[in-house]
């Protein structure tokens, strides 16, 4: 579209299943009428063969000849229709008409405001109690949301995040946390065919004021605060981003659950290492909320036992390479890997160090070949020296910077787990501030009390 308003003739190639997406994306950005072609899914693990089939095809869309499509897409020039900007009526009456509790849950379904679970109604004076938890007026504007990259992005209010927050069951003095979240630019809700997912932790004394529980199911759904805080934060990103509907505005293939609620606090006070937030340069008195972007694999090891860096060699290859490893870890284990002189930055250098792939398989992953393969030939590192390197030489999947870890749980086990989470969350979906900027990953809850 770019290329198009600067007089270059463009068409843009999709497959099938993106058809909604891709078109409804153009209307969004102003070029309703934006030049756009379509073949089957999928293009990757087929054969050149199958490609050219593709090409040599129809359009999957209009079932005409592919390659005639491209052809008249790139030398017929748009018109004066094509071009024009688009605007759109966002508003929406901000309150409903009274009906029955029952009608009014079913609306909320309907209108897909929900995660398909009930809801507690927001009323006027739910959403006036809930605003009580911070001193920041209602109409103040908190920051800005898109589901995936190249959408625009939606401003929204204190009020909408208090909103969302009562129709996630949080109390008021939750809001703070909420708001910090609804600030980061992040989404919960990005859509991508890898179905991502966002995971936030929050550290300070925040979390022993609201009564978070970073002990016995620290991850699970056991305690209140922890819940509703992940699912307030789900909530607020399909309401407040334009959506997310599957098909149109949500492509992840399998979904995800940590997409109900991924939220919990750090066990800083059973912890042998420093608090997460101090390690990005917040006081320890500071209350902050942070965001991993990912979440799509999990892995999980009890250790360090005897074999305990054969173990984790294994399941760090073992993880998908695109997303640098989020560890989850027990203090139980913490103190045993303290006790052998590791801190989380020890550590996260000896993962780094250790978890290597021969080349060959290394870019025989989809998303490496797909994403980071275009950087590599581009020169830029550490992917270019990972493309020279010989088919069977070991090449290092992950960065030590990239790495990073938590301590939580009840120690009942020195138990650990790894998720695919790259803090701060890059890529589809990446945050943004309400002024359009890359936005922290760690964000100050102390700004929204």
């Amino acid at each position: 579209m770019a290329l198009e308003e600067s007089g270059v003739p463009a068409i843009a190639v999709h497959t099938q299943p993106f058809a909604r997406l891709a078109k409804s994306t153009a209307l969004a950005n102003g070029m309703p009428r934006a030049r756009q072609v379509f073949v089957p899914q999928p293009v990757v693990g087929v054969s050149a063969a199958q490609l050219r089939a593709y090409i040599e095809g129809t359009d999957q869309i209009t079932k005409r000849p592919f390659v005639q499509e491209v052809i008249e897409g790139l030398t017929h020039a748009l018109d004066s229709e094509d071009l024009k900007g688009m605007s759109f009526e966002r508003s929406t009456p901000r309150l409903l008409e009274p009906d029955t509790e029952e009608n009014l849950n079913e609306l909320f379904i309907r209108n897909r405001w929900t995660d398909m679970l009930p809801v507690v109604l927001p009323t006027e004076e739910r959403v006036a109690r809930m605003l009580k938890g911070t001193s920041h007026p209602p109409d103040k504007v908190v920051g800005r949301l898109r589901p995936t990259a190249f959408r625009e992005a939606w401003e929204f209010t204190v009020e909408k995040v208090a909103v969302n927050a009562v129709m996630a069951g949080a109390r008021p003095e939750y809001l703070p946390v909420i708001l910090a979240l609804a600030a980061s630019g992040q989404t919960a809700r990005s859509s991508s065919t890898n179905s991502f997912a966002t995971i936030s932790v929050v550290n300070g004394p925040i979390r022993n004021e609201i009564g978070m529980d970073s002990g016995i199911g620290v991850m699970g759904p056991y305690n209140h605060a922890n819940a509703t805080i992940g699912r307030a934060y789900g909530l607020l990103s399909q309401n407040l981003q334009g959506g997310s509907v599957p098909g149109e505005t949500y492509m992840g293939t399998l979904g995800n659950w940590y997409g109900y609620t991924a939220c919990f606090p750090e066990a800083e006070e059973r912890s042998p290492w420093e608090p997460f937030h101090v390690e990005q340069g917040f006081k320890p008195s500071d209350s902050t909320v942070s965001v991993f972007f990912g979440g799509w694999y999990t892995h999980a090891g009890q250790g360090p036992r005897e074999t305990w860096q054969d173990l984790l060699i294994r399941t760090l290859i073992a993880t998908d390479h695109y997303l640098p490893p989020f560890l989850v870890m027990d203090p139980i284990a913490a103190r045993e890997f303290d006790k052998l002189g590791f801190n989380k930055q020890r550590l996260a250098a000896w993962c780094a160090e250790h978890a290597r792939l021969p080349a060959r398989d290394y870019w025989d992953n989809q998303w490496i070949q797909t994403l980071m393969h275009p950087l590599a030939v581009a020169g830029v590192e550490p992917y270019a020296s990972r493309l020279k390197a010989a088919p069977d030489e070991l090449v290092n999947l992950f960065l030590p910077e990239d790495i990073n870890i938590i301590i939580a749980g009840g120690e009942t086990q020195g138990f650990w787990k790894i998720f695919g989470g790259r803090y701060g969350g890059r890529g589809p979906g990446a945050p943004i501030t309400d002024k359009g900027e890359a936005a922290s990953p760690t964000i100050s809850v102390d700004a929204w009390r």
